[in-house]
């Protein structure tokens, strides 16, 4: 025999119904909550504190320090003289400066004798193209221009790689690089007008100081004068 279920015994029957009918009043709740307000009521309780004016309080009498007053002014005298004034007294006349068109200078100023001091220029003559170059301690010996220009140099490598230092600071922070050093031999033999650049300061410091230890030198000629001779070299400072 095969049991048969009653319909109307079915729980779940009309579940979703209820369900709707649930969410619907859960949400309906919900609006009216948020919509809720409520007011602040403006009834104040306040309180008044009576101070009674009854309060004393004792001030101490002070002394009262009496300064004397000050001395009167001297008075005038009674009686007042009266002193005539017998010297005359000469007014001095400034008379005026300026000129006009109608001014006439009767005589000429005359200027005897008017020294000029002639101040002579030094001239400037580059490295390459003098007539006779400066001559670098122990290139007397040669003769022609070329043999002392080619001595000169060499003699300035030699200096350089004898004098050459590398600062402590680039060599701790690893900085290297070429420096370009200019410097002028004065008409009398004389390093100066040093400038440098490069890559860093202790670098430019280092090439300076190599190139103010130069010697004294032959300064140079053009036309039998002597001459300022600018000259330049490069100095680099490699880490090997």
């Amino acid at each position: 025999m095969e049991i048969k279920k009653n319909p109307k015994a079915d729980l779940n029957r009309d579940s979703g119904l209820y369900f709707v009918i649930g969410l619907t009043i859960v949400l309906f709740l919900t609006w009216r909550a948020l919509e809720y307000k409520t007011y602040y009521n403006d009834e104040i309780a306040y309180e008044v504190m009576n101070v009674s004016d009854d309060l004393k309080e004792d001030v101490p009498i002070t002394e009262n320090i009496k300064t004397p007053p000050p001395p009167p002014p001297p008075s005038a005298p009674e009686i007042i003289e009266i002193v005539e004034d017998t010297e005359e007294v000469e007014e001095t006349i400034i008379e005026s400066t300026e000129m006009s068109q109608e001014t006439v200078v009767e005589a000429p100023i005359e200027v005897d004798e008017v020294k000029v001091d002639e101040i002579e220029e030094e001239i400037s003559v580059p490295f390459s193209v003098i007539e006779n170059v400066p001559v670098f301690p122990g290139c007397e010996d040669w003769a022609s221009n070329d043999e002392k220009r080619a001595c000169f140099q060499k003699k300035m490598q030699e200096h350089v790689a004898k004098e050459f230092e590398y600062p402590d600071t680039a060599l701790e922070l690893g900085i290297q690089g070429r420096v370009f050093v200019q410097f002028v031999i004065d008409s009398k033999g004389y390093i100066t007008s040093i400038r440098t650049r490069g890559p860093d300061q202790s670098l430019e410091q280092e090439a300076s100081r190599i190139i103010a230890a130069l010697p004294k030198m032959t300064p140079g000629l053009q036309r039998g004068q002597a001459v300022k001779v600018p000259y330049s070299i490069p100095i680099n400072f490699r880490l090997n």
